[in-house]
């Protein structure tokens, strides 16, 4: 049996239905990312979750337990929310003992819990500095810990590195992951991050207007999207009707479905005997870092391509250049 279980949800604000009949299932010592554009549905099922919102219909279970009329402070989860919300009159030590606190744990133990989720969240030497004295990153920490060491069953997270700069968020992803890891906690996250979700999860439900367009685990959902939806909002993948496909590959007679997503890195200069030859000039060339992104057209049709910068920085805009692909790396969606 799951640890957590979502069954049957429904959910309407203002006689619209955000949650549709939802059915989810986390085992333990999960992470679960819950990832969609805004206003999917996906941070009204994490409050559902939490006890923080009621569903019009439908049973949440934790460990085997109803907990869907239990109050937020006794269904043993954390939350950690995008602001940090700390206590601006406590230093790191204090906010972090505070729920343990309101639990009138021993003192002892409580510094003994508290220092160990210093050092697990690598904040040693912070313990007596105040909210206001740290950064962004370091505040998002103590947040994090603060509902860590009251050992929930189910730690949710809502958003929470949304608000940092690029190199802090992937730091924390790393060590979130970590976390979540050596402590064995079932974790669902919610993001709208793509990236995020595919560098934390074990597994994926990916909302759209309130409905799951795909489930699965991160690589299985980037290199095999169910749908439209999916294929256009993970990565950057290239969709294309029947018609396009074929006149890109000019090939008619291999592509019986309406629509069909290939992936732009999936494209490569060297000869695959079993595969699909691309032929077309080169436009809008677009270094990025690690990666060039640029287009081929060919039949009228614009495919975008990314390779490794090192590789590809003699491109040059209308150059005529042949690509290959897998036939397999075509994928037909529905």
């Amino acid at each position: 049996m799951s640890y957590v279980t979502i069954e049957n949800i429904n959910k309407s604000f203002n006689d619209q239905q955000v949650l549709h009949n939802l059915n989810l299932a986390f085992e333990e010592g999960e992470f679960v990312t819950l990832l969609g554009p805004s206003g999917c549905g996906k941070s009204t099922l994490l409050r559902i979750l939490a006890g923080l919102t009621t569903p019009e219909a439908g049973i949440i279970k934790i460990d085997g337990k109803d907990v869907t009329n239990v109050k937020p402070k006794d269904r043993k989860v954390g939350m950690v929310f995008q602001s940090y919300a700390l206590f601006p009159n406590m230093t790191v030590e204090e906010n972090i003992a505070f729920g343990l606190k309101m639990q009138k744990m021993n003192k002892e133990v409580i510094a003994k819990k508290v220092s160990r989720m210093i050092e697990l969240v690598e904040l040693k030497g912070k313990e007596k500095a105040y909210p206001r004295e740290l950064s962004g990153g370091q505040q998002q920490r103590v947040a994090l810990a603060r509902s860590l060491v009251t050992e929930p069953k189910v730690l949710l997270l809502d958003e929470p590195l949304s608000a940092l700069d690029a190199q802090i968020r992937k730091n924390l992803q790393k060590l979130l992951r970590s976390l979540q890891q050596e402590l064995n906690m079932t974790t669902v996250l919610v993001t709208h991050d793509q990236e995020e979700a595919m560098a934390v999860s074990d597994r994926i439900y990916i909302l759209n207007a309130g409905h799951i367009a795909q489930e699965g685990k991160p690589h299985d959902i980037y290199t095999r999207p169910a749908n439209e939806f999916v294929a256009r909002f993970i990565g950057n993948y290239n969709v294309l009707t029947k018609k396009q496909i074929s006149l890109l590959i000019k090939d008619e007679s291999q592509f019986t479905h309406d629509l069909y997503a290939v992936r732009p890195e999936a494209f490569g200069s060297e000869f695959i005997m079993d595969g699909y030859k691309i032929s077309g000039k080169v436009q809008n060339i677009m270094p990025l870092g690690n990666i060039t992104r640029y287009e081929i057209v060919s039949g009228g049709v614009a495919v975008t391509v990314e390779h490794l910068h090192k590789s590809y920085e003699k491109l040059q805009e209308n150059e005529l250049k042949t690509l290959y692909i897998n036939k397999e790396d075509v994928i037909p969606l529905t």
